[in-house]
């Protein structure tokens, strides 16, 4: 399951104005410079998991 099918249920019911205030209050908190890496870390964390499930997977095989 892709990044983009899940947003809809982390999101739950925003729609455009909503989404734009959430999007412009996460630029507030964060920076437009700690962004790309806070994206970096997630990524390695759904990598690392994947891998582990992955790992699982071929232990129970």
């Amino acid at each position: 399951m892709t990044l983009i099918a899940m947003l809809p249920a982390f999101l739950g019911n925003l729609r455009g104005t909503q989404l734009i205030i959430v999007i412009l209050v996460v630029l507030l908190l964060f920076g437009g410079k700690k962004i790309p890496e806070l994206m970096r870390g997630l990524g390695k964390g759904v990598h690392a998991f994947k891998q582990g499930l992955a790992d699982a997977k071929e232990e129970i095989e």
